[in-house]
């Protein structure tokens, strides 16, 4: 089974989503996305899957997304995506690309939805 997940490893859930992956005996692909952000490619391709608009994905916690003011009116989402490119803290984790889907984890027994126990 490939798998792959968009993971931080300073996040709970990321970790927990991981530790149920191999659990279920995959042996994921770990992208550690704050040290290898993807690309607008990547990025516009993992939102398409997903059916998410970038506002979703957005992670609204932590000073970089406050002092970047984007929950102003009129923010495109062409904004957002330069946003996280410029800033992957400012993308909500974790993801997971599977054979069944792609989905972003949270809270983290979303995973059961792609791979179930």
């Amino acid at each position: 089974m490939t798998v792959t997940i968009y993971h931080n490893p300073a996040c709970t859930t990321s970790r927990n989503v991981l530790q149920y992956l191999r659990d279920q005996g995959a042996a994921p692909t770990v992208i550690e996305y704050l040290k290898t952000p993807p690309d607008r490619a990547t990025l516009t391709s993992l939102l398409k899957a997903m059916d998410m608009k970038p506002g979703a994905l957005l992670r609204r916690k932590g000073d970089v997304y406050e002092g970047l003011k984007l929950d102003q009116p009129g923010v495109t989402d062409a904004q957002l995506i330069d946003a996280m490119l410029a800033h992957p803290v400012l993308i909500e984790r974790p993801i997971v690309v599977a054979p069944a889907g792609t989905m972003l984890c949270r809270p983290w027994e979303k995973i059961k939805v792609l791979i179930p126990a």
